[in-house]
C-alpha cells in the first residue's frame, strides 16, 4: 500500500529519494494517517495539514543532530513516522503505546517534548545559546502554529531571540485555527496576508525591469526595496516580527514542496533569527476534516469513507456537558454571570453559552493567565465570572490564582474540565495535580461532585458564593442519575454520608465516591461494614463528620483521583494532626509520585487500585495487617 513510506526508516532514508518523488509520499502519509487514526482516534487534522511542511524540514535539515521543535505536537505525527515509529505508529496514544505528542525519551529526534502549547521558541532559543556555548554549529527550528501564537511565552521568547540575536529558525504554521476558530487582534493581524506565489513572482518581475533601466536603475531598485518593506509592513505581518529583529520570509504555500524546499535550503546559510511564515489547510487532502477541521482536530475512531465518527456507547451525557447546560439556565436568570474559556469553547462545554449569550462570552485564545486574571478584572467591576479551563491548563495561570484572585478574595468560579485521568493523552493532559496546587491557597474553596446532579447543584454554590471557587470534575460520561429540576446551593465544607458501618470508614471525593460505594458493598460479602462519605469539599472539610467516622472506626481511607502529595488524604491527615486525634490509623489512595502514561481511564485506575476491586483489596489488606485498631480518641 505504501511503496515509498515503507522505505523510510529514517530521514536518511528521505534525503535518498529525488524531490520529484515527495508529493507521492506525502499522498502516501495522508493515507498512513487515515487508516491508523481511523482506528485509534487522535489529532488528525492539524497533522494532515503540516504533511509537506514536515516532509521538507527533514529533507532540508539534519535531525537528530539539527534540533527540530515541534510546539503542542498537534502537528508532529509525520515527524513521528518518519524517525523510525512508523511501525509503532498503530499504538500512538494507547495503553503502553507510543505518545501522541513528542516525547524525548521516546526517541532521539523528539528535540523537546510537548505537550502544552508556547514553549517551542523559549526551548528552541535554549538550545541555540546551549549550541553556541558549547561552539556547535547545528540548526535549530521552532515550529509553531498560529493558535500557539496567541500565547504570551511565545512572543516574550521571540523578544529575547531577537535581542540575542542568536541563529534559530522559526516555522509559523498557519492555518488559522487552533483547535477551534483563533479569534484576537493577533489572528486578524496574520490574517493580513499576501499570496505567496504572487508576492514573489511580482518582486522578481520588478527587480528585472527596474535592473533594465540604464543609469538610474540601481537608484529605483533601492527606493522600491525600501517601499517593498513599507508594502510589507501594511499588507503581511512582516512588520511586527522585523520589529522583534527577525528576518521575515512569507507568507509562503505551505502545500508547495518545491518553494517551501527552496526556502528552507535558503534559511540554513542565513544568520541570525529567522521567521518563515508557511500557509496550510488545516485537514489537507481529506475533505471532511477540511470542512470541519474543529471536528478532526481531536476526533475518535471514525469511518474514511464517510467521515463519521464511530458511535460510542451511548449513555449518559458527560460532565462537561451537564456544566454547559447548567451554566445556561443560570445565566438566563442572572445577566452578571459571563464566560470565559481559552481557546476551547467545544472542549469545554461553552458553545451553547457562547450561542445564547454572545456578549457574555469571552475565549480568550491560547492564553490562560490572562483569562484568569481578566475574570478578576470582571470580577472586581461586580460580574460573577465563570472561568472554564481544563486542570492540566490551570497549572499554567498559578500565579494569577494566587495574585489576582485568591489575594484580593474576587468571587471567581474555575470550572475545573479534565480533572483526574483524562485518558490517551497522557501525563502532559491528566488534571491529577490540581487539589495539591490550589488547596493550600488562602481564600480558596474547593470541591468536587459525586456525579452530574451534584455538580449543577455546585456550579450555583461556586457562583454564589462571593469568593474565589474552584469546581473539578472528570472527563466523560455521568451516571445517568436524575438531575433536580431546581438547582440550589450547597452548604459550604459540608459533606454526606452515604453508607454506615463500623469497620472502617471510606472517604472519597469527585469521580471516586461511586467506586468507594461499589467497595463498600465487596465488603461488605467479606463481612467487613465500612461508612462510605462524599466529602464533597476538599477546602474547607467537614471537619465534623469526618472527625466522627474516625472516632467510631480508627480507621480511615481516603480516595481521590489526585496526586497523594499534598491532596485531599492530605487535608485528612492534616484535620487529624490539628484536632489532635490518636489511636486512628490512615491509609491514602490516589496518584503516587510519578507521572502516568496514557491508556484508558478504567484500565489506569485499575492499574492505580482507584476502581472499586482495588479499594476493596486495599481495604481488606490494611484491616488485616493493622487488625482492629483501637477507637480514636478525639482531644
Amino acid at each position: 500500500m505504501y511503496p515509498l513510506l515503507d522505505r523510510i526508516e529514517s530521514p536518511a532514508d528521505l534525503k535518498k529519494l529525488p524531490q520529484e518523488k515527495l508529493v507521492e509520499l506525502a499522498a502516501e502519509i495522508r493515507q498512513f494517517l487515515l487508516a491508523n487514526v481511523s482506528q485509534t482516534g487522535g489529532h488528525l487534522a492539524s497533522n494532515l495539514g503540516c504533511v509537506e511542511l514536515t516532509l521538507a524540514i527533514h529533507y532540508c535539515f539534519n535531525s537528530p543532530a539539527d534540533r527540530i521543535i515541534f510546539d503542542v505536537g498537534h502537528q508532529a505525527y509525520t515527524h513521528k513516522i518518519l524517525t523510525g515509529r512508523r511501525d509503532q505508529f498503530p499504538t500512538q496514544r494507547q495503553y503502553q503505546g507510543i505518545s501522541g505528542f513528542p516525547k524525548r525519551s521516546e526517541s532521539p529526534y523528539d528535540a523537546f517534548g510537548a505537550g502544552h502549547s508556547a514553549t517551542s521558541i523559549s526551548a528552541g532559543l535554549g538550545m541555540a545559546v546551549g549550541r553556541d556555548l558549547q561552539g556547535g554549529d547545528n540548526k535549530v527550528i521552532a515550529v509553531i502554529g498560529d493558535g500557539s501564537m496567541t500565547g504570551g511565552m511565545a512572543f516574550e521568547a521571540l523578544n529575547q531571540a531577537g535581542h540575542l540575536k542568536k541563529n534559530l529558525i522559526v516555522i509559523l504554521n498557519d492555518n488559522e485555527m487552533s483547535i477551534s476558530k483563533n479569534v484576537g487582534a493577533f489572528s486578524s493581524f496574520l490574517s493580513k496576508k499576501l499570496t505567496g506565489n504572487y508576492y514573489r513572482d511580482l518582486k522578481k518581475e520588478m527587480k528585472e525591469l527596474l535592473e533594465g533601466i540604464p543609469a538610474i536603475g540601481g537608484n529605483i531598485l533601492h527606493f522600491a526595496r525600501k517601499a517593498e518593506n513599507s508594502l510589507k509592513g501594511f499588507l503581511t505581518p512582516g512588520a511586527l516580527f522585523e520589529a522583534l529583529a527577525f528576518d521575515y520570509f512569507g507568507p509562503l504555500q505551505g502545500h508547495n514542496l518545491p518553494h517551501l524546499i527552496e526556502m528552507l535550503e535558503n534559511a540554513r546559510a542565513l544568520e541570525g533569527p529567522v521567521l518563515i511564515h508557511v500557509m496550510t489547510t488545516k485537514g489537507k487532502g481529506y475533505p471532511p476534516a477540511e470542512k470541519n477541521p474543529d471536528q478532526f482536530h481531536g476526533v475518535g475512531p471514525f469511518d474514511v469513507a464517510t467521515g463519521k465518527v464511530t458511535a460510542g456507547k451511548g449513555g449518559a451525557k458527560s460532565y462537561t456537558g451537564i456544566f454547559g447546560e447548567t451554566l445556561v439556565k443560570l445565566a438566563g436568570d442572572d445577566p452578571k454571570i459571563v464566560a470565559i474559556t481559552a481557546a476551547m469553547p467545544d472542549g469545554t462545554g461553552l458553545t451553547p453559552f457562547a450561542q445564547a449569550y454572545p456578549e457574555r462570552f469571552f475565549d480568550v485564545g491560547i492564553a490562560e493567565q490572562h483569562g484568569l486574571t481578566f475574570a478578576a478584572g470582571l470580577a472586581a467591576d461586580g460580574f460573577r465570572p465563570v472561568a472554564a479551563i481544563y486542570s492540566t491548563f490551570v497549572q499554567r495561570a498559578y500565579d494569577q490564582v494566587f495574585h489576582d484572585i485568591c489575594l484580593q478574595k474576587l468571587p471567581v468560579t474555575l470550572a475545573l474540565d479534565r480533572a483526574g485521568l483524562v485518558g490517551d493523552d497522557g501525563p502532559t493532559h491528566h488534571g491529577v495535580f490540581d487539589l495539591s496546587y490550589l488547596r493550600h491557597l488562602p481564600e480558596m474553596t474547593l470541591m468536587a461532585p459525586k456525579d452530574e446532579n451534584e455538580l449543577q447543584h455546585m456550579l450555583k454554590t461556586a457562583i454564589y458564593a462571593d469568593r474565589p471557587m474552584a469546581l473539578r470534575y472528570p472527563r466523560g460520561n455521568g451516571y445517568g442519575v436524575r438531575l433536580d429540576q431546581e438547582i440550589t446551593e450547597l452548604p459550604i465544607g459540608k459533606g454526606e454520608m452515604l453508607a454506615d458501618g463500623n469497620d472502617l470508614a471510606i472517604i472519597a471525593i469527585g469521580c471516586t465516591v461511586y467506586p468507594a460505594l461499589e467497595a463498600a458493598t465487596l465488603l461488605a460479602e467479606q463481612g467487613i461494614r465500612a461508612t462510605v462519605i462524599n466529602a464533597r469539599f476538599v477546602k474547607p472539610l467537614d471537619r465534623e463528620l469526618i472527625l466522627a467516622a474516625a472516632n467510631r472506626t480508627g480507621c480511615l481511607i481516603t480516595v481521590e483521583e489526585n496526586a497523594l502529595q499534598g491532596g485531599f488524604g492530605s487535608a485528612v491527615l492534616e484535620l487529624l494532626e490539628q484536632e489532635e486525634v490518636t489511636g486512628v490509623r490512615v491509609k491514602r489512595l490516589g496518584i503516587p509520585d510519578r507521572y502516568i502514561e496514557q491508556g484508558p481511564q478504567p484500565r489506569l485506575r485499575a492499574d492505580l487500585g482507584l476502581d472499586a476491586a482495588g479499594i476493596a483489596a486495599t481495604a481488606e489488606a490494611f484491616l488485616q495487617h493493622n487488625g482492629k485498631p483501637a477507637l480514636a480518641r478525639v482531644k
